[in-house]
């Protein structure tokens, strides 16, 4: 079970613009305090677009 706590939380990842939820994958709270953005390809849109951090 995970904890509130946890240093690295499973994060997922929705795209800017048809806010599909894509990815799941894990972040370093320690390092990373604030919401993840990265470049990913969204399969719904059908090319590369920022992808953020959803809670």
């Amino acid at each position: 079970m995970a904890k509130a706590t946890d240093v690295r939380p499973k994060i997922t990842l929705a795209c800017e613009e048809c806010k599909h939820r894509n990815y799941i994958t894990k972040k370093n709270r320690r390092n990373d305090p604030d919401r993840l953005e990265i470049k990913k390809f969204c399969r719904n849109c059908g090319t590369h677009r920022a992808h953020r951090e959803t809670r």
